[in-house]
């Protein structure tokens, strides 16, 4: 890789971002057991890979990523991309023989590891550094290529003698880096970003039964982009401004999502992955390395890894560096780093104490929404934490206002979901009529009806466990008690 274009700076600045790209980049690389053979390590990459050209065209996979977003740049501002990709590079096993020739083998068994065939992923980047005023009209194009190559590695045993070799293999891959902006018309200065991430790979397969793993060493695999203002900012796409939410509606995504990132309360970083995220996405502080399975839950992968047997951490740390590495975390993490990882309560703040801040408002109660508690205390004076407050609320005998009709446990209520970020499940059930089964108060003033869905064969089986569907009351809508 040649020298970077970025300054020492913009080095800094990004390197933030860079630790929640470099999830993106590795999502899914290899999954848990990390073994090659297990059955879903064999169907590889599926975020952001950009095929060529001459392949995906009728196969639902896409060669290009496109994205829009707003910024804010000040005068002479320069916009500094890094579109980052792995470069798949097919990895063969090879015996040594007799003669101080190679054999091509399916598997070569050593001490400590068991060798397989593989595609390994290599980080390539292409980066940009250009004035912001240089991407009117037809804007900037910045084509680059990567060139076929081939690299051979020994394997020694334990008495150093050679017994094989890894040959790696990369294919040519080309594409292009299409930037441009455009000024909007209003009250402020806004510019539309448009960037394009293109593989221009000139490969078509040998039959159109061609397999995508003939495509994957010529394809952009988990590519993504990093978008950086040297003056000015970047406008959220996920929560802009009032004035704003018409121009972001406005904007093409397509393949991929931007999102503000680097660290919070700073809007000059953009990351725009195949992955949607939130806005400064960050790794937990408790976790201690990369897992590379997909919505991982460190913990229980943690253990689980550990508890392999050896034959097959033999065949992971055979896999992949990357899977011998997890197999060595796991084996070598102490007891108080697991501990961490158990669970973590983030935003407290102390509530105790002279120098205690007033109590935060409350949300407003929804129109139409009044609140009765039974023995005429709302929010007890006891703090939620004391054990004292533990009879302050009674969720089989509280009961609530909605609509001006009075709903506890028993009432019969019509699922209206569907006025906030409902969860998509329950938008299913819009329209159907429910049994509420207890009235929940949140430590923050919320109320939440526990309700489950009438003519639902395990309605039973629910109240034996607890497991209700929730909804708040704007949610709902009384019905004629049975």
């Amino acid at each position: 890789m040649t020298a970077s274009l970025f300054t020492p700076a913009l080095e800094s600045r990004f390197a933030t971002a860079r630790q929640v790209a470099d999830t993106v980049l590795f999502e899914g690389y290899v999954l848990y057991p990390y073994r090659a053979s297990a059955a879903k390590n064999r169907l590889r990459w599926q975020f952001g890979v950009l095929v060529p050209p001459g392949w995906g065209a009728d196969r639902e996979e896409h060669d290009f990523q496109h994205t829009e977003c707003l910024m804010e740049p000040k005068p002479g501002a320069t916009l500094a991309v890094e579109a980052r990709f792995l470069h798949a590079q097919r990895r063969t096993v090879q015996q040594a023989l007799d003669d101080g020739t190679f054999e091509t083998v399916t598997r070569l068994d050593l001490a400590d590891r068991v060798l397989v065939p593989w595609d390994e992923g290599a980080e390539d980047r292409v980066e940009v550094v250009v004035d912001v005023a240089e991407l009117a009209g037809d804007g900037v194009t910045v084509p680059f290529t990567r060139p076929a190559r081939e690299e051979t590695e020994p394997v020694l045993d334990a008495d150093g003698r050679t017994v094989g070799r890894l040959v790696r293999r990369c294919e040519e891959i080309s594409g292009a880096v299409r930037l441009s902006a455009r000024e909007l018309e209003g009250p402020y200065r806004v510019m539309r970003l448009t960037a394009v991430v293109e593989n221009t790979t000139a490969w078509t397969p040998d039959s159109a039964e061609a397999e995508r793993d003939a495509a994957l060493p010529r394809s952009l695999v988990a590519a993504h982009l990093l978008l950086g203002l040297g003056a000015g900012s970047f406008l959220s796409m996920t929560d802009p401004p009032e004035w704003a939410k018409g121009a972001v509606a406005a904007c093409r995504n397509l393949h991929t999502w931007p999102v503000l990132a680097g660290e919070p309360g700073r809007a000059d970083l953009m990351l725009s992955s195949p992955i949607i995220l939130e806005d400064h996405p960050a790794i937990a502080p408790e976790s201690p390395g990369t897992l590379y399975d997909a919505t991982e839950i460190d913990e229980i992968l943690a253990l689980r890894t550990a508890a392999l047997t050896d034959q097959e951490k033999r065949e992971a740390r055979g896999t992949d560096p990357r899977a011998a590495a997890v197999i060595d975390l796991a084996e070598s993490m102490p007891p108080e780093v697991l501990e961490r990882l158990h669970g973590a309560v983030r935003a407290l703040r102390e509530i105790t104490g002279p120098d205690t801040p007033p109590p935060a408002a409350q949300d407003p109660v929804p129109d139409g929404v009044d609140l009765i508690d039974t023995r005429g205390v709302l929010r007890p004076d006891t703090p939620w934490w004391d054990p004292a407050s533990d009879d302050t609320a009674d969720p089989a005998r509280d009961r609530i206002l909605v609509d001006g009709r009075s709903v506890g446990v028993g009432s019969r209520v019509l699922l209206r979901p569907g006025l906030r970020r409902t969860d998509a499940q329950d938008l299913f059930l819009k329209g159907r009529s429910a049994q509420v089964e207890a009235v929940l108060h949140d430590v923050d003033g919320g109320v939440h009806l526990a309700v489950t869905v009438e003519g639902d064969p395990g309605a039973d089986i629910r109240r034996e466990q607890g497991r209700f569907l929730y909804f708040q009351p704007d949610e709902v809508a009384p019905l004629e008690d049975a």
